[in-house]
């Protein structure tokens, strides 16, 4: 954090004060929600969660060197300053717009429903070859997420990029009055959180709420090849393979898990670069990040180095090497255009290919049917061996029983059932795709086979 004091960020939120009176004074060093990660000089705020009270941990907090804490009850034996309000969670982002508003550097804002967070992480390797760049850790997308992260910006950072998610109507209004953003990324309307969005129309409705805060004169850039997303095209800059797009890719190679190869122009410039992640969905994320670089000013070298600076993330297209297995570990989550993506993946490598695929999450009445088409899309390639776990993902396999000929499908009900007999099925040599929705704890998988 940057020159905000424990005053300042009482009257954004419009907390009562108990403590000395010089204490205001001081600068905030830190903002954090997690007693581990307290600080001398933070200010730890205690939310009160579905399964911890972030309460208890005040006092540890204070152990720890905490200037002060943010509650929403009052604290009869308080060992240091805190700040007394009606809704923690709501004064966290109170205060975070407040400190977003002193700042005067260029906020990127990223939303779409697939592929936030590998576009988040193309659009800092890329910026990062100009500019000090914060960015969102990990996925910290939501309305604690994002306002911690932003309280992380620090005066030594001349951008920031910021993941934006969220699952139901408003919720990404009020990301956007807190971010502000300078520049907003999306780039797809796809079928994930169904459940509480019911359409695509809804969800595009949903996303564009992104709008609602952003700078008058805020650059946006959107696919142009998603039907959704086209309707934005005339306050927008698009990219994408189809002609009519702005920033645009050709001349794509495929170059199996070592990523892929491709040309991307516009009508002032182009240059060929090696994305060092595999899937064709990393081409469309290497144009968005090429749109933010030249907005931003970096030259043809310097957008093609960030891209080939590029590094996986922990479940996102990880290619990871053992002693028996080449593991595509993208277990992170799933919905139906990124698993079909992964398979596609999976079918570009040269060893004896195997799907492990669990359930995805939040699709709604739609469930059953959007499970099938994965398992009908794999009529179309050639994998070896399915494996399905759990109850929604049964809809997959037998989707491709029928679909699929080529491939042998087994199913499990969960993983211990899979973990006794993954010996059996498996083979040294074998290429490995692993995803699922962030709910079915696929690492374990990961690690089972790694081991």
């Amino acid at each position: 954090m940057k020159h905000f004091t424990l005053r300042q960020f009482a009257g954004a939120c419009h907390a009562q004060y108990f403590g000395p009176e010089e204490t205001l004074a001081q600068e905030i060093r830190g903002v954090v929600q997690d007693n581990r990660r307290i600080e001398p000089g933070f200010l730890f705020v205690a939310i009160r969660g579905e399964h911890v009270d972030g309460h208890r941990f005040i006092p540890d907090a204070y152990e720890k060197g905490a200037i002060c804490a943010l509650s929403q009850q009052k604290l009869d034996h308080a060992t240091g300053p805190y700040l007394l309000v009606e809704d923690t969670l709501q004064a966290l982002k109170d205060a975070a717009e407040a400190y977003r508003q002193t700042l005067d550097i260029p906020i990127i804002g990223v939303t779409g429903s697939v592929g936030k967070t590998s576009t988040k992480e193309m659009i800092a390797s890329i910026l990062g070859q100009k500019y000090r760049v914060l960015k969102t850790p990990g996925n910290l997308n939501n309305e604690i997420g994002l306002p911690l992260t932003i309280f992380q910006i620090d005066e030594c950072h001349e951008a920031a990029v910021l993941e934006m998610g969220m699952n139901h109507f408003g919720e990404m209004h009020r990301l956007s009055k807190i971010a502000r953003p300078t520049c907003c990324v999306l780039t797809n309307i796809g079928t994930a959180h169904l459940e509480f969005l019911g359409s695509r129309d809804g969800i595009f409705q949903a996303k564009c709420e992104i709008f609602d805060y952003a700078a008058p004169d805020a650059s946006v850039f959107v696919n142009g090849d998603d039907d959704k997303l086209i309707a934005l095209a005339d306050r927008a800059t698009t990219f994408g393979l189809n002609e009519g797009n702005r920033v645009r890719a050709d001349q794509i190679e495929k170059l199996g898990p070592g990523g892929v190869r491709c040309r991307i122009f516009t009508d002032e410039c182009s240059f060929t670069v090696a994305i060092p992640l595999p899937g064709i969905h990393m081409v469309y994320n290497a144009l968005a990040g090429t749109c933010v670089g030249l907005s931003l000013g970096l030259d043809t070298d310097e957008i093609r180095a960030g891209i080939e600076a590029l590094r996986p993330l922990p479940g996102r297209s990880n290619i990871l090497h053992t002693s028996h297995y080449t593991l595509l570990d993208d277990c992170y989550n799933a919905n139906p255009a990124s698993m079909t993506e992964a398979l596609n993946i999976l079918e570009d490598t040269k060893s004896r290919r195997v799907a492990i695929l669990g359930d995805m999450g939040e699709l709604g009445p739609q469930s059953p049917e959007l499970h099938a088409s994965v398992g009908r899309h794999l009529g179309a390639l050639h994998i070896d061996l399915l494996i399905t776990i759990g109850e929604k993902s049964e809809n997959i396999h037998g989707a491709a029983v029928k679909a699929a000929p080529q491939t042998v499908c087994i199913h499990f009900p969960d993983q211990e059932s899979f973990l006794k007999k993954k010996d059996v099925l498996l083979k040294d040599g074998d290429a490995v795709l692993i995803k699922a929705s962030r709910a079915m704890g696929f690492e374990k998988i990961v690690e089972a086979l790694r081991a």
